[in-house]
């Protein structure tokens, strides 16, 4: 067909100007998927147990529309990764078992500053001063005992006596395990190396047996295969809850013994990360209705590091400004790790 002059320009102009409007649309259908991937998702390196954790991590994704990526592992192991991985991992959030692990990631300058609002709400004791991370609920070390074979006039005052001969055999450690190291920093921390070390080549010379992890040793004691086993408290509320009959309980050091360390389980954001918002969000829904979720509908019953939610706990667990370990700062941590697994190791304990 055969136009005037005029008429085809006026044409090419329509053309020209159609193409790059569909362009135009086609960069922002572009840019809303970007946005939409940024908005609603987030990855966590996740050191807590799936089989604890993943109930809460649904009841997030619920409520806030975000979907979670979860990576699993030992918190030792992510830690480690992270490191690795530098600016370059995936991870919005590394959601450790304990500080000192936390704080070897943040000593490399891996974390953000944390804003959530209710950071404020949590003790400075359970926080690293600087903000990169913040504890989530409290841990307190005990002596997991099988009430059958040991009565409690025979515990002792201090985890330093089980390297005494009558507890010869009758203990178990998880020497490779974070909450084992933290406990053994915190250690360090308060009665100094020689100490220390002289303690864990007692408990070798005692023959202690080594598991792999804190619920391993439980099983152990509540079947009668080893008499006692230092651990978190709160795994003796999960071996309740499915056997309220075990013949298991806790005991509590002395206040202020090294053997009544509190410890943390502790969240960071990632610098590298993509979700920095939705990070954020994480951080104060764990400081919400997680600290209700460990307090009240997890099998185990950890310790809200946020005080107005420790009175949802169980009777039969002492309230936390009643368990008194060292006083040892948990920020300090990520900087004793790395000797506190060369001592382990070098006393012949599997430390990794």
């Amino acid at each position: 067909m055969n136009l005037p002059n005029a008429q085809r320009t006026v044409v090419t102009l329509l053309i020209l100007l159609l193409a790059l409007a569909l362009a135009g649309c086609g960069g922002d259908d572009d840019s809303s998927t970007e946005t939409a991937e940024a908005t609603d998702s987030l990855v966590i390196y996740s050191g807590r147990d799936a089989e604890l954790v993943e109930d809460l991590y649904a009841k997030f994704e619920k409520e806030s529309g975000i979907s979670l990526e979860v990576r699993y592992a030992d918190t030792p192991e992510l830690a480690a990764t992270l490191v690795e991985e530098g600016a370059n991992t995936p991870a919005d959030v590394f959601y450790a078992q304990d500080a000192g692990a936390i704080g070897s990631v943040a000593n490399k300058d891996l974390l953000t500053t944390i804003t959530a609002e209710s950071l404020d709400d949590v003790p400075e004791r359970f926080r690293d001063s600087d903000g990169a991370w913040t504890g989530i609920t409290g841990r307190a070390r005990t002596q997991i005992y099988n009430t059958d074979e040991v009565q409690s006039n025979e515990l002792p005052e201090s985890v330093l006596e089980l390297t005494q001969p009558e507890w010869k055999g009758r203990v178990a450690i998880a020497p490779g395990n974070s909450s084992f190291q933290g406990f053994v920093s915190a250690m360090r921390e308060s009665v100094g190396d020689e100490q220390t070390e002289d303690w864990l080549e007692g408990l070798k010379a005692n023959n202690v047996k080594t598991y792999e992890g804190n619920g391993d040793i439980v099983a152990a004691v509540a079947d009668g295969e080893v008499d006692t086993g230092l651990v978190n408290h709160y795994y003796l509320y999960e071996l309740l809850a499915e056997d309220p009959d075990a013949p298991a309980a806790n005991h509590f050091f002395k206040k202020g013994d090294p053997g009544g360390f509190v410890n943390v389980s502790a969240a960071g954001i990632l610098k590298a990360g993509k979700n920095q918002a939705n990070a954020q969000r994480f951080i104060e829904f764990l400081l919400g209705e997680g600290q209700t979720y460990f307090a009240t509908e997890a099998e185990s019953k950890e310790y809200p590091v946020i005080a107005s939610y420790q009175t949802e706990l169980p009777d039969t667990l002492p309230p936390l400004d009643e368990v008194e370990g060292p006083d040892v700062p948990l920020d300090t941590l990520g900087d004793e790790l790395p000797e506190t697994v060369r001592m382990i190791e070098s006393v012949g304990f599997p430390g990794t």
